[in-house]
């Protein structure tokens, strides 16, 4: 009997999927803008980038300059539940909780 946790060890691999080519365009474009290129801003902009009103709204949530998140945005008009649910999945993990 072979056992599958060990094979299923083998097939890991570190490709990123993306939701469509729209995604993966914001994610690359916006990396290059980031101060940094380490794991916590590959996790906000990557999550920041699933949603097209979280991508149209990229300045109103996160400032690349200073690297500070922009909380109240998720108090705005454009916001939807759905986008609310992306901003702060994306907050936890830049913000690492």
């Amino acid at each position: 009997m072979n056992n599958t946790a060990l094979r299923a060890e083998k097939e890991i691999t570190n490709t990123i999927i993306f939701r469509n080519e729209k995604h993966k365009d914001f994610y690359q474009t916006y990396m290059k803008k980031c101060r940094r290129q380490d794991v916590y801003h590959k996790a906000l902009i990557y999550c920041l980038g699933i949603s097209e009103d979280t991508r149209i709204n990229i300045d109103r949530i996160y400032d690349l300059r200073t690297g500070y998140v922009k909380t109240e945005c998720l108090q705005e008009g454009w916001q939807t539940s759905g986008s609310v649910r992306i901003v702060r999945m994306a907050f936890n993990l830049y913000c690492n909780g």
